[in-house]
């Protein structure tokens, strides 16, 4: 069976650039300026362009069927609340989640704010129309104990030695650092400083934050780099796959859910997950919503904020087990 080839930065920019959607060609072009605009002024991570063009591609398809014919600029300038109600119940008809629906919605809005900016065509009534409320979700963390575990027992089904002290340095820095697993995977070896406490990290939108490292973080990482076979210069690749390249995701991904399987923990202990856990037991040990939105990276507080909910949540559970008041109730 042929190999699958892999995804790249480089595949994912040359698909983007060649995309053409189901629509007239004065559409087409300024929907191609729409990407052009994601991804060099608002720059727009590769991955959520792709995502805008899957939800446009649906919207489109669905609008040639509900109209009859390839729409156009003036075609959507002449759409009703009801043509975007009905492209809100088609999602949900073949069984999109409100989530799922609720992000296709704020994709056609940043269109449509685009298209009325750039004097391409305007349309108010998309503002008429109500996204479907989204159940709000808490951030699936694990507990401290077995936070530590995971990155104790990364080196448990690695092949050789040096891929055990990368999968825990990996961890190390999820969990220590609170880095998104792409953020992680995007390190080269002269990002990460052999001296000093701090190093920048290149998160979502290329927007860069400083992140304090902790000593036993930065020796994980100092003993994996000294144990790598391949050379680890500068602007090499920080986490390395067993050829010598970049580590990829899937990789990494499928490492945690061997681990989790032999320690016993539930499927929401992904690599986030590890995320979250720094998030909230720096909140639980008394760290501000503020400093952990800048060492997060998160643009607004409000998704900081979740986490309260996280601590709430657990607070709840420690004193429904041991309060007497609790017990009595019971």
């Amino acid at each position: 069976m042929p190999r699958k080839p892999k995804t790249t930065k480089q595949t994912i920019s040359s698909q983007i650039n060649k995309v053409e959607f189901l629509a007239e060609p004065a559409l087409n072009s300024a929907l191609g300026a729409w990407l052009d605009w994601l991804r060099h002024e608002r720059r727009a991570a590769d991955n959520t362009v792709v995502s805008y063009v899957h939800d446009t591609e649906g919207f489109l398809q669905f609008l040639s069927g509900h109209l009859g014919f390839t729409p156009g600029t003036k075609d959507l300038e002449r759409l009703k609340p009801a043509d975007f109600r009905a492209f809100l119940a088609s999602e949900g008809n073949s069984g999109k989640s409100k989530t799922t629906i609720a992000r296709k919605m704020s994709t056609l809005r940043t269109l449509f704010r685009y298209f009325e900016r750039g004097d391409i065509l305007s349309n108010a009534a998309i503002g008429a129309v109500r996204t479907p409320r989204v159940p709000k979700s808490i951030p699936k963390a694990l507990s401290v104990e077995e936070a530590l575990e995971m990155v104790e027992c990364a080196d448990v089904f690695a092949t050789e030695p040096w891929v055990g002290k990368r999968d825990r340095a990996l961890l190390m820095l999820l969990y220590g650092c609170g880095l998104r697993i792409g953020e992680a995977l995007s390190l080269n070896v002269g990002d990460f400083p052999v001296e000093g406490d701090t190093m920048i990290v290149t998160g979502k939108g290329n927007k860069q934050r400083v992140v304090p490292i902790l000593p036993a973080v930065a020796k994980s990482v100092a003993k994996y780099v000294k144990s790598s076979p391949f050379p680890m210069k500068p602007t090499s690749p920080l986490f390395l796959g067993v050829r010598g390249g970049r580590l990829s995701s899937g990789v990494a991904q499928a490492t945690v859910r061997n681990l989790r399987g032999f320690l016993g923990l539930p499927d929401t202990a992904t690599p986030h997950a590890l995320r979250h856990s720094f998030a909230t037991h720096l909140l639980s040990g008394g760290g501000d919503l503020r400093t952990i939105q800048e060492l997060l990276g998160h643009a607004s507080l409000s998704t900081t904020q979740r986490y309260t909910d996280v601590d709430e949540a657990r607070l709840q559970a420690v004193y429904n087990r041991t309060h007497p008041r609790a017990r009595r109730q019971k």
